[in-house]
């Protein structure tokens, strides 16, 4: 069975290159635009793993995080944050959330699918 993903990302690039490096590691991967509409893809589709961007056009990815965390149905989904910018604030931010972690920006193509399943338990 494959493993589910759910990319949360406003900028159209970033998801399609995600969502391909997941498909090709072997990931049935769901897409999300908004915290809001992936906050609704994570309830409907309890994926194995959440990849989220920090910065969100309608929240912050912390705290789209903390209301999945609030859900019992997605209490227990990894999170890892994609960022360009992890300033000491952000880093706080991103590991005061259990189960997170986070990836920096420009990701590694070669590794980014290994580094994701990583964070899986």
């Amino acid at each position: 069975m494959k493993k589910k993903a759910l990319v949360v990302d406003d900028n159209k690039s970033n998801l399609m290159l995600e969502k391909d490096l997941l498909e090709v590691a072997g990931f049935e991967v769901f897409e999300a635009e908004n915290a809001a509409d992936g906050i609704a893809i994570a309830r409907e589709e309890r994926p194995d793993i959440i990849i989220m961007d920090v910065r969100l056009p309608d929240m912050r990815g912390s705290e789209a995080a903390r209301i999945l965390r609030e859900d019992k149905a997605t209490s227990d989904i990894p999170i890892v944050f994609v960022t360009a910018s992890v300033m000491a604030g952000e880093r706080e931010e991103i590991n005061a959330i259990t189960n997170s972690g986070f990836i920096s920006k420009p990701i590694n193509t070669r590794t980014f699918a290994e580094k994701v399943s990583q964070f899986m338990k």
